[in-house]
């Protein structure tokens, strides 16, 4: 049986009702519906956690999805918390055991203690910021990828702990330009496709 663990980082901030996230959430649970013999939980970080019980999902999952929008080019501060704090709390308790260096050689090995190894995750970000300011030269991202970029800190949080990256999905222009059945389609699409090899097998 394959575990899969949907953590949705949308908050209600400002003038953000985390409404788009949660459509993101409805649409992962909507494809996985399509599988057999999958265990799903999930994790709405706005809706409060328990540290230690969102450890404990972590190392029980073997495919872990997250959901966020960006703030200000960042991960929203409820969903920094809470990956703060869980990570923190999984010190030696699944998620990771130390940085990876020994005292004899501490120049070499970081970031290689991580305790996930053999699961697999993948993110979706929602953004203002058309895919163009991505892509286009002498547009404000510099032709850097989202990945490459916002994201990269995220990514390697995730490696520090021995989790393997999946292909991401990212929605762009979802305030000023949003087309949600058309980008939810192509979302699907994406989730499918990325999920085909690692679940066909458990199909009923």
């Amino acid at each position: 049986m394959k575990k899969v663990l949907i953590i949705n980082g949308g908050q209600n901030f400002g003038h953000s009702g985390g409404k788009y996230n949660a459509t993101i959430a409805e649409n992962t649970l909507e494809v996985l519906k399509k599988y057999g013999n999958i265990e799903v939980k999930t994790t709405q970080v706005s809706e409060g956690f328990d540290k230690d019980e969102e450890v404990k999902k972590f190392v029980w999952a073997d495919f872990i999805i997250y959901h966020t929008p960006i703030w200000w080019f960042q991960l929203p501060n409820g969903f920094k918390k809470y990956i703060d704090e869980v990570f923190t709390a999984g010190h030696a308790k699944g998620i990771y055991m130390s940085d990876g260096r020994n005292a004899e050689n501490p120049e070499i090995n970081y970031g290689t203690g991580g305790m996930l190894g053999g699961r697999k995750y993948m993110v979706t970000t929602s953004w203002n910021a058309p895919e163009t300011a991505f892509t286009l030269p002498g547009e404000f991202f510099n032709e850097t990828s989202v990945d490459n970029g916002p994201l990269f800190g995220f990514h390697r949080m995730n490696a520090f702990v021995s989790l393997e990256k999946i292909e991401s999905f990212h929605f762009h222009d979802v305030e000023k330009n949003a087309n949600i059945e058309r980008d939810m389609k192509r979302y699907r699409e994406h989730l499918e496709h990325v999920l085909q090899k690692e679940l066909q097998p458990q199909l009923a």
